[in-house]
């Protein structure tokens, strides 16, 4: 689904990515775990296009396409999806109207017909019922007046309407209480598929525990140090990042091909 190979990238004069090299098969859920600093929310942010970053060497490769030369948009009508570490408000434009926009742009993208109104409303009931999203805040404005547990669930429904091929959740877990990761995690582990895959960025093993990755990486200075099984987040949680930092990429091992890229390192 996704093969990225030596990604470089920078804001301004300063090289954040020095070299990444990650594949996502189909059907497979990996966690980036890394210090502040590291490069894990520039990655997510390179991907999806943010115009804020220069991407100076590599290549990232989206279901057989060229993802670096497509715009923005084209990379979520493409099946691309990122769910924000803090979600904006968007005043006076209505949850429904621009969920609907959204879907029927990647509709039209796709050669489908535009749904009608009540085509749309029978599926956005359906999707709700996934993040357990009141109807109050679905007649909002878009994360206007929401809690930040409920601009986090909202990024999952969001999610559950533009089904997209491969999900980014960047920190999605950041001030969530218990109650709200666990929904939010139930929400992601019912939107698997077998031809859909998932990126998890966190910096721990709670959200990891409810959404079992198949793989685990450690994004350190730019570079993917350490690749592993699930395994990997609680060894981190218990022991810090302090042993990783001694890992370079010349002394890391390289993950198991297996079909699921299950192994450890």
């Amino acid at each position: 689904m996704l093969e990225v190979h030596n990604l470089h990238a920078r804001i301004g004069e300063k090289e954040i990515l020095r070299g990444i090299d990650l594949v996502v098969r189909d059907g497979e859920t990996h966690a980036i775990m890394g210090p502040n600093g590291s490069g894990k929310s520039t990655l997510s942010a390179v991907l999806v296009g943010n115009p804020l970053y220069e991407v100076t060497d590599g290549t990232a490769i989206f279901n057989g396409k060229d993802l670096l030369s497509m715009s923005p948009e084209d990379r979520a009508h493409e099946g691309l999806f990122l769910s924000f570490q803090y979600p904006i408000e968007i005043p006076g434009v209505p949850m429904t109207q621009f969920l609907r926009a959204a879907v029927n742009e990647k509709r039209k993208f796709r050669g489908l017909p535009e749904l009608k109104t009540s085509e749309f409303m029978k599926l956005m009931r359906e999707k709700q019922k996934i993040v357990e999203l009141d109807n109050k805040l679905v007649n909002r404005s878009v994360n206007e007046g929401f809690s930040g547990g409920e601009k986090k669930r909202n990024e999952i429904f969001q999610m559950a309407m533009l089904e997209p091929t491969l999900s980014i959740l960047d920190e999605t877990d950041s001030g969530l209480d218990v109650d709200a990761m666990r929904i939010v995690a139930e929400g992601v582990n019912k939107l698997r598929t077998p031809e859909s895959s998932c990126i998890v960025i966190t910096h721990y093993d709670r959200l990891l525990d409810m959404i079992r990755p198949n793989v685990v990486h450690v994004l350190y200075q730019g570079r993917i140090v350490k690749t592993a099984g699930p395994e990997l987040a609680q060894q981190i949680q218990e022991r810090g990042y302090d042993w990783i930092k001694s890992l370079t990429p010349s002394n890391s091992l390289t993950p198991d091909p297996s079909p699921r890229g299950e192994g450890s390192i």
